[in-house]
């Protein structure tokens, strides 16, 4: 019998670094939907302004990055409140979920700085 257990990553565990204060993070809205994990790339949805995974094939707004969920959430079947790294930060590649190369990029723009 296997018992082997992985951590999932924590909240925040992904920054390197980070604007003084919490400038770098901000209140968001996240649709509702299956469980999300702290690092998750996020795009936004441009019908509603809400927050969802990034997904490079979408037609909704959710194709480009914007943003990097701070907190894991979980399963909902409504709008959720999370917290997501917006802007001026450094992360740890390895600890995020969902990224690509475009993704990279158009974080990049948001002076989120892949490591």
């Amino acid at each position: 019998m296997n018992n082997i257990k992985q951590e999932p990553v924590h909240a925040g565990e992904f920054l390197l670094s980070e604007g003084n204060g919490n400038i770098s993070r901000e209140a968001i809205a996240v649709v509702a939907g299956a469980a999300l994990v702290a690092g998750q790339v996020l795009g936004q949805v441009a019908a509603t302004g809400e927050f969802a995974a990034y997904a490079p094939d979408a037609e909704d707004g959710t194709e480009k990055a914007v943003c990097i969920l701070f907190a894991s959430l979980g399963v909902s079947d409504v709008t959720r409140r999370g917290r997501a790294v917006v802007r001026m930060a450094e992360v740890s590649e390895a600890l995020l979920t969902g990224l690509d190369l475009d993704a990279e990029k158009a974080l990049n723009d948001k002076q989120i700085i892949i490591r």
